[in-house]
């Protein structure tokens, strides 16, 4: 009987989510969804140092939004709970200790300014100091009567003196470290709180945890975890280890250095779904030359063997093109819900059709976003110069626009109906009689209505948007402008 695949996302609430952050999140979500498993939710707030308000709300709302909904977590509960790692405290001292009594861990008694001399005297400096095992050798009598004593203490695990220690992981291939670069880790703080490595393997075998997906800076301490799962005779999981997310060739994303979280993207008018999308192909390959997937999609064609060792680069501008990939092709009610409020904010009052100006936005949009200044012109025409009637494809100059406007003036104000059909049939019978090109007439209105150098729609839509009032007043105001 094949085994269920079940992964798990153990996030901790430190404030945003970012990037890499979410992707590891969507390959263990496709992992699971691919394969027909359970994705888990999981809260590790063992650092209470580290701990934001208000960062697991950023979590839970990320998952929801991103569509990547888990079968087992703290909000909804499981069989292997509880999900949140304080809430199961209770247990990793006895995991500790079970250690200590198999001769894999020791309590050590040393204080701060004991070790902080150890990485002083270390000649390669603080990040290559090693734990020299100085109470490793103390007797039992002598543990018990420090235990007795009330003297703090952590519990670090036993690494071997010799040999090496194997793994395989799915993404690197075999990689074997020598056991005595490995430091004797700390297991058990002195305030009773598991650290990070250890309450990971304890929770991942106890939840049965299948894959741990993660990022590459954590190969290695793969052999650690290892260890661990051996000295308690567990079996270890598929590791897949992810590279890093890059800004550029040198640099990893980092918050720190103002690149941006999935907040942010969204604050900046990127939607969910094709941020999920991008993600996705960040160190992805499904083999072919598609790009555009929806999630459903991605569940059914992801394979573990498409990912890279490569390090992905975060390229805004290829996200930015299928960002407007993604509005072209959406159902209009849909993108018009999403492009409202924004024209509700720039537009406010103005009594103008929101819904015709959205279809005029809805193929030209990179973002939403982009919204506010490509339509400003609507509420108020903008200071403009003449040099805008000047098009060189278009043909026109500020002679040629004169008389173009001059012309349609009349035409305009005699229309009966006032709408797109109406007024493209007036503009376009006037082109015949004038023998002009259309772009001789049609640049010069729209240049008028506007008051920009480009405008979504031409001058048809917008004067039917406009209204015959203002669009006539524009026209007016175009005029005397050329008259000067």
């Amino acid at each position: 009987m094949k085994m269920e695949v079940r992964t798990r996302f153990a996030p901790s609430p430190t404030g945003y989510m970012h990037i890499g952050n979410l992707r590891t999140a969507l390959y263990e979500y496709l992992i699971a969804k691919s394969q027909g498993g359970k994705f888990i939710l999981r809260i590790e707030d063992t650092d209470q140092e580290r701990l934001v308000e208000g960062a697991t709300d950023v979590i839970y709302n990320t998952l929801r939004m991103t569509g990547l909904h888990h079968d087992e977590g703290p909000d909804i509960g499981g069989d292997y709970g509880p999900y949140v790692q304080s809430e199961r405290m209770g247990m990793y001292m006895d995991y500790a200790k079970e250690l200590v009594e198999k001769g894999q861990a020791y309590y050590c008694f040393c204080t701060k300014e004991r070790l902080e001399s150890l990485k002083e005297s270390n000649a390669e400096g603080a990040a290559f100091a090693k734990y020299d095992r100085h109470c490793l050798h103390l007797s039992p009598e002598e543990v018990q009567a420090k235990l007795d004593a009330g003297v703090p203490y952590v519990i670090r695990q036993k690494m071997p003196d010799s040999g090496t220690t194997t793994f395989t992981d799915v993404v690197y291939g075999e990689i074997t470290v020598d056991n005595a670069e490995l430091d004797d880790q700390i297991l058990m703080k002195a305030d009773g709180f598991p650290t990070y490595n250890f309450a990971n393997v304890v929770d991942d075998h106890l939840m049965c945890i299948t894959h741990v997906v993660r990022g590459s800076e954590y190969l290695s301490s793969t052999p650690k975890y290892n260890l661990l799962y051996e000295a308690f005779g567990w079996e270890p999981p598929v590791y897949v280890h992810l590279p890093a997310v890059m800004r550029d060739a040198h640099h990893k994303l980092s918050k720190r250095h103002g690149d941006k979280s999935f907040e942010d993207l969204i604050n900046e008018g990127y939607l969910v779904d094709a941020i999920v999308n991008y993600i996705a192909l960040l160190g992805w390959s499904p083999g072919d030359t598609r790009e555009i997937f929806t999630l459903k999609e991605l569940e059914e064609c992801f394979d573990i063997s498409g990912l890279s060792k490569s390090p992905s680069i975060f390229d805004i501008k290829k996200l930015t093109w299928m960002n407007g990939e993604y509005m072209k092709n959406m159902d209009f009610e849909k993108f018009y819900a999403l492009a409202e409020p924004k024209l509700t904010e720039a537009l406010g009052g103005t009594g103008l059709d929101l819904r015709k100006i959205a279809e005029l936005l809805q193929k030209r949009l990179e973002t939403l976003n982009d919204i506010p200044g490509l339509v400003g012109f609507f509420k108020e025409l903008p200071e403009y110069g003449t040099e805008l009637y000047t098009h060189k494809k278009m043909k026109t100059n500020d002679e040629i626009a004169l008389s173009s406007l001059k012309a349609a003036l009349p035409v305009l104000e005699g229309l009966a109906d006032w709408n797109t059909q109406s007024i493209h049939d007036a503009l376009m019978a006037l082109v015949g009689e004038l023998g002009i090109k259309n772009g001789q007439l049609l640049w010069p209105v729209r240049t008028a209505l506007s008051g920009e150098p480009t405008s979504p729609g031409g001058a048809m839509e917008l004067a039917d948007i406009l209204g015959r009032e203002e669009s006539l007043r524009r026209i007016r105001v175009g005029i005397e402008m050329l008259e000067k």
